[in-house]
């Protein structure tokens, strides 16, 4: 677990003043305790993301999420999603900029030993600290997701959440 938040933290360190040419590298990580009576359930996400910029206000790359859901009440759930993304970004200053992620790929479920695919597409907003290092929030997008497992029936869902969930990452950009 430690390796993993290590690596988690190098990973994590991209866009705003981006140029033509650089490196992104960003995520998210997140964590959760819930307590009910005397029953927990403890969970852990991480989604490291590394692209190019091959154009001014575009940029392409691989997308991952790791995710482990422990609880009392139910079976230990590790999630896997492997993929690639896009991004459109649209500079509104130099200190703020919006983007919108669509990223589609390949996901695993351990329950079940469950396999799918995934498409989303995430709006976001990047405030620019310094020097292509910033924070991405975003509240919600939409998905599609399926998984087919053994012994149980093939999971589809669509989700449209804006306004439901809200997130924030890190990222920098790397000029090369």
């Amino acid at each position: 677990m430690k390796k993993l938040l290590v690596c988690a933290a190098l990973l994590i360190s991209g866009l705003a003043s981006a140029q033509k040419g650089s490196v992104l590298v960003g995520g998210n990580i997140g964590f959760a305790s819930d307590k009910v009576g005397e029953a927990k359930s403890t969970s852990f996400e991480f989604n490291p993301k590394i692209g190019y910029q091959f154009a001014d206000k575009w940029t392409a790359g691989v997308e991952g999420y790791i995710a482990s859901v422990d609880s009392d009440w139910a079976e230990k759930t590790e999630k896997y999603k492997i993929g690639g993304f896009v991004r459109y970004t649209q500079s509104l200053s130099e200190t703020f900029a919006v983007f919108a992620d669509l990223g589609a790929g390949y996901q695993n479920e351990s329950v079940n030993d469950a396999k799918g695919m995934y498409v989303n597409l995430i709006p976001n907003l990047f405030i620019n600290m310094k020097n292509g290092f910033g924070l991405n929030f975003s509240i919600g997008g939409i998905g599609y997701n399926n998984l087919d497992g053994r012994n149980d029936e093939r999971r589809e869902s669509f989700g449209f959440d804006f306004g439901k969930t809200f997130n924030i990452g890190i990222s920098k950009n790397f000029a090369l």
